[in-house]
């Protein structure tokens, strides 16, 4: 399984990325800053800091793992479909998508969820249904049921050092 997330990650590097390439060129800030869309400026930003590093095992650098996931974290989020049951301790969410994206979905929610309980002390459970994955939420009600699947999704710092570790060849979990 991979880990997923989200594009609180996604959407954050890409300024970052940007910088870091228009520094190490030696250009101003005043030129274009943006490397393209999210996934590109993701692993604009990932290339960099593994090109930076003496340390790289370039032999072990799996880039193209790095970017299925990226695809798999733009189908769950643009593609998924969820279906929310709200309950007084919090939620219930059931996930599902064409077969495509219901590989993204297996891949990503249970490898979300215990990072999520972890991150919020919160209690976190997933169930494998036939057609998709339930994720259940208890905690703190108003919050989970105000930030939904996908804001629930992007919970945790995690996910920037969770991409440099799989473009590493280090696995999908760190």
């Amino acid at each position: 399984m991979r880990l997923i997330p989200f594009v609180l990650a996604i959407v954050m590097a890409a300024p970052v990325a940007a910088q870091h390439a228009n520094s190490a060129a030696g250009h101003d800030m005043g030129g274009p800053q943006e490397t393209g869309q999210s996934a590109f400026a993701a692993l604009a930003e990932i290339v960099t800091i593994l090109q930076a590093d003496p340390e790289t095992d370039w032999e072990r650098v799996d880039i193209d793992g790095l970017r299925r996931h990226l695809v798999d974290m733009d189908l769950l989020t643009q593609e998924a479909v969820v279906a929310r049951t709200l309950r007084p301790e919090g939620a219930r969410f059931e996930i599902r998508g064409t077969p495509r994206v219901l590989e993204a979905i297996r891949a990503m929610v249970p490898a979300h969820a215990p990072f999520l309980a972890a991150e919020t002390g919160w209690d976190v459970v997933t169930e494998d249904l036939k057609d998709g994955v339930a994720l259940s939420v208890d905690g703190d009600a108003a919050q989970i049921q105000g930030l939904g699947f996908f804001g629930l999704m992007t919970i945790g710092a995690h996910h920037q050092e969770h991409h440099l570790m799989m473009a590493k060849g280090a696995g999908p979990h760190h």
